[in-house]
C-alpha cells in the first residue's frame, strides 16, 4: 500500500534538512526530522554513561526502555520532538552527540525501536520525512522518493554555518574527516545503511541554492 510520505534521505550536511523544512513549509504539511530523533537518544544514552567504548546493544536496552520520545503538534501546528516530555535543545547538535550519533544509530534495537515510532507518524496524512533509510526502510512504499546529496567538499563548507550546529575551533579539513567518517559508518552498517532507492530521485544540490532545490522537488511533488 502506497504511503502519502515524502521521504527525503541523504548524507550528513547534505542539506535535506533545511530542503525537507522548506518543502514542508511550501506544501503546508508536517516535517519529521528523524536525525533530530537519534540524537535524542544519544543524548539520553550518553547521560547514562554510554560513549564510543561501550556503544552496545546491552547498553542501549535500559535507554530504549525508560525513553520518552514523541513529535507533538504545537501550537502553531509544527511537529515538535520532546524527549521525557520535554522540547530538545541544542544538545542536540553538540560535538559530542554527533560523534556518537552514528555508532548508536547502527546498533539494530535502537533502529527498530525507532522504526515503529516513526511509521506511526504516518497516521497524521501528507508529512515530508527525512533520514538516512525513510526510503529504503521506513517507508519502502513512499509516493515520493528524493535522495540529495552534494559533493564531500561542499558538505564540509557548510556543516559548521548549519543552525544550531556546534563546531567550535573546528576546521574545514577536521569538518571534512567527521563527516567521512560518518558517511562510512552509515554506509557500511549491517542494518538499513545508507543507499539510495532503487525509485529515488537523485538530486545533487551542490551549486544550488536552498529555494531551487525546494522548487525543484515541489515540482515533482505536484507533478
Amino acid at each position: 500500500m502506497t504511503t502519502d510520505v515524502i521521504a527525503i534521505d541523504g548524507p550528513a550536511a547534505s542539506g535535506k534538512s533545511t530542503v525537507a523544512a522548506g518543502l514542508a513549509e511550501r506544501l503546508r504539511i508536517p516535517y519529521i526530522n528523524t536525525g533530530s530523533m537519534y540524537r535524542a537518544i544519544t543524548l539520553a544514552a550518553m547521560r547514562r554513561g554510554v560513549s564510543a567504548a561501550n556503544c552496545t546493544e546491552a547498553a542501549l536496552a535500559p535507554v530504549l526502555e525508560r525513553l520518552q520520545l514523541d513529535y507533538v503538534r504545537n501550537d502553531a501546528g509544527h511537529f515538535v520532538l520532546r524527549m521525557d516530555g520535554h522540547e530538545t535543545d541544542a544538545a542536540l547538535r553538540s560535538a559530542e552527540v554527533a560523534a556518537l550519533v552514528s555508532p548508536v544509530a547502527a546498533l539494530p534495537n535502537v533502529r527498530a525501536w525507532l522504526r515503529e515510532r516513526q511509521r506511526a507518524l504516518a497516521a497524521a496524512g501528507r508529512l515530508v520525512m527525512e533520514g538516512r533509510d525513510i526510503g529504503t526502510e521506513i517507508f519502502p512504499d513512499a509516493r515520493f522518493k528524493f535522495f540529495l546529496t552534494a559533493t564531500p567538499e561542499e558538505r564540509a563548507r557548510r556543516r559548521p554555518a548549519q543552525s544550531g550546529e556546534n563546531f567550535d575551533g573546528a576546521t574545514l579539513e577536521s569538518v571534512a574527516a567527521a563527516i567521512a567518517e560518518r558517511d562510512r559508518i552509515d554506509s557500511t552498517r549491517t542494518v538499513a545503511p545508507l543507499r539510495p532507492a532503487a525509485d529515488a530521485v537523485l538530486v545533487d544540490s551542490t551549486g544550488l541554492e536552498v529555494d531551487e532545490v525546494v522548487n525543484l522537488l515541489a515540482r515533482k511533488v505536484m507533478e
